[in-house]
């Protein structure tokens, strides 16, 4: 369904870094917003809910609710440091357009999610 790439997984094992294990997870999440009109979210996360999708990925733990889980299904994300930005993104195979900054898409909704 979702995937990491080793550089994003690598960067959020060091951000867990004074964690407790049990509150090593990450929700990965689509919500209405930005110039494309859906946008991603990431939040730290104990535990997931009764309707996700659990994913372990290079030994990281995502929980996707069932909403975002039709926008993400075979997203892959990455960590970069390169001097055009730093941090996570989501390269996602069901966006017909992303906006510039990459942080928000739109979906076909011929294909629809």
């Amino acid at each position: 369904m979702i995937t990491l790439t080793d550089a994003a997984a690598y960067q959020l094992r060091h951000l867990f870094r004074g964690r407790k294990p049990a509150e090593q997870g990450v929700r990965i999440f689509v919500h209405a917003g930005g110039c494309a009109g859906l946008q991603y979210g990431m939040a730290f996360e104990a535990q997931g809910r009764e309707d996700d999708t659990v994913v372990e990925s290079h030994g990281v733990r995502l929980y996707v609710d069932p909403f975002s889980a039709a926008y993400l299904q075979g997203a892959c994300i990455e960590y970069s440091d390169a001097p055009r930005g730093v941090g996570f993104r989501v390269e996602n195979p069901n966006a017909a357009v992303t906006c510039a900054c990459g942080l928000s898409f739109r979906v076909d909704l011929a294909e629809g999610c």
